[in-house]
């Protein structure tokens, strides 16, 4: 891309890795309710909204609630995962992520968040990461969940940058396909066997440069 306004990053998973939290959590509350949660399993919550991910767990259990016991066990949920991540250090940023990011800062390059975490402000202060993004769009400011492209649209749209010159990394199936509906480029982190629809997959930030997104195609 000779043309780049704007790099968006998905956070769990490309930043940070709070899955081990959001895992911890569920499966708490799956064994409250009297069945159990796998790592398996919770490869399916990935880049799912909070209200999904339940929605998931219940048909798992093969347990009904309703819309208010649901949004009870939710905010359970999510307030043993927010006490967890309080306690996240700065060496819990995934390898090469905060030197990516700092280049991108240096070469001028704008910086988003997009992510379907209503923490993600607070994950981004505790780790030290919070100055190196313009922008951060969270659960909080979207009501569609990946693959609708909303979060990173919103995105794009808070650096004023066109879609077609922006470049999404996700760690998500749904989060590319997010990206790629919105119109942007995406750079997948995991398995190229997973996100066959990334326009790169590489294993980590780590593995990026600037120029390296240059020659995306």
């Amino acid at each position: 891309m000779d043309r780049i306004d704007a790099c968006i990053f998905d956070l769990d998973g490309v930043i940070v890795d709070t899955a081990k939290y959001h895992y911890i959590a569920w499966k708490r509350l799956a064994n409250e309710m009297g069945f159990d949660f796998t790592e398996e399993q919770n490869e399916l919550l990935k880049g799912l909204s909070r209200t999904r991910s339940l929605e998931i767990i219940l048909e798992i259990g093969g347990v009904q609630k309703s819309a208010e016991e649901q949004a009870v066990l939710a905010k359970r949920k999510n307030d043993w995962y927010v006490d967890m991540i309080r306690h996240m250090q700065p060496d819990e940023v995934l390898p090469g992520a905060r030197e990516f990011l700092e280049s991108l800062r240096e070469a001028g390059v704008k910086t988003a968040l997009g992510s379907a975490s209503k923490n993600a402000g607070t994950i981004l202060e505790k780790v030290g990461l919070a100055a190196l993004f313009d922008v951060v769009v969270d659960g909080n400011a979207v009501t569609a969940s990946k693959p609708d492209p909303e979060v990173f649209l919103k995105g794009a749209a808070g650096l004023h940058a066109d879609p077609a010159y922006c470049v999404v990394f996700e760690d998500a199936v749904a989060g590319v396909q997010a990206a790629k509906a919105g119109g942007m480029k995406a750079v997948g982190i995991g398995s190229a066997d997973v996100l066959q629809d990334a326009d790169m997959i590489v294993s980590s930030l780590g593995d990026m440069s600037l120029q390296r997104l240059k020659n995306l195609k």
